[in-house]
């Protein structure tokens, strides 16, 4: 993973194992990514897409990914809908914030809709489609934060949610 010259050591001030430069003394810190994505909502469903990807490929899930260089979560948040559900999208604020620690996560899920009429599934989708609140495939959801944040969805709460108290660090897995 790391160059040869990369081993493992406690910095000065440090107060955990890093991966340093025996030659410069460089840092290569390892920090979690940002998965953004959107719970969108019409007539009271909601869009989930199937995934035509790994992991989890065939399971439902959210329109979300990673966050790349360069874009705000909302930018990052409207491109994975487009991504992923050919979807153009209206945001309505944060809906949740979840910690993945055993994957190395931050989740920022949005509340939106569709910003014009028009779905259809992208290149990492198998198929797209709105599910009303009764028949949404549980038993195929892909991940237990897409899960977590239907359910912050269906509660309305205008709060941000988080992780639910028994998975607070997220670690439960699948």
């Amino acid at each position: 993973m790391y160059p040869a010259n990369f081993s493992p050591q406690i910095p000065d001030g440090e107060d955990r194992t890093r991966q340093v430069c025996g030659q410069c003394g460089f840092i290569a810190y390892e920090n979690p990514k940002i998965v953004v994505g959107s719970v969108i909502a019409q007539d009271g469903k909601v869009l989930l897409c199937r995934r035509a990807i790994e992991p989890r490929r065939g399971y439902w899930t959210l329109p979300a990914g990673y966050l790349e260089l360069g874009e705000t979560v909302e930018e990052g948040a409207l491109r994975e809908a487009w991504e992923e559900a050919r979807a153009k999208l209206e945001l309505d604020g944060i809906l949740a914030i979840y910690s993945i620690a055993r994957i190395g996560q931050v989740q920022i899920i949005y509340r939106a809709r569709l910003a014009e009429p028009g779905f259809a599934a992208g290149p990492e989708s198998l198929e797209v489609r709105f599910f009303a609140w009764g028949d949404i495939p549980w038993d195929e959801i892909a991940f237990p934060s897409a899960r977590w944040a239907l359910k912050a969805w269906s509660e309305g709460s205008p709060l941000i949610a988080g992780n639910p108290p028994q998975d607070a660090r997220g670690t439960a897995g699948l």
